[in-house]
């Protein structure tokens, strides 16, 4: 089973951004906000300590990035990422 979420709502999207975010930090805090495929994240983890900005962002990333895969995905781009240590 793919899991590939095309046809989400907005809401479903922002819970599927925390939840996958929240899979790769544990602990993290997760605020995700927008619409129409355009998205603002917020992340405060623990996990973050140590590593750069670049390495923040990627982990984030790599974490949603099957809601960012194909072109019907629900997240067409995140036009700002904040990546902060406890």
């Amino acid at each position: 089973m793919s899991h590939h979420a095309t046809r989400l709502s907005v809401p479903q999207t922002l819970q599927a951004i925390r939840d996958r975010v929240e899979a790769a930090l544990p602990g993290a805090q997760v605020r995700a906000d927008g619409g129409g495929g355009h998205f603002v994240i917020s992340v405060t983890s623990a996990g973050f300590e140590g590593l750069n900005t670049l390495a923040r962002k990627r982990l984030v990333l790599r974490a949603i990035k099957d809601l960012m895969d194909g072109d019907d995905a629900p997240v067409h781009a995140v036009d700002r990422l904040d990546t902060l240590t406890p």
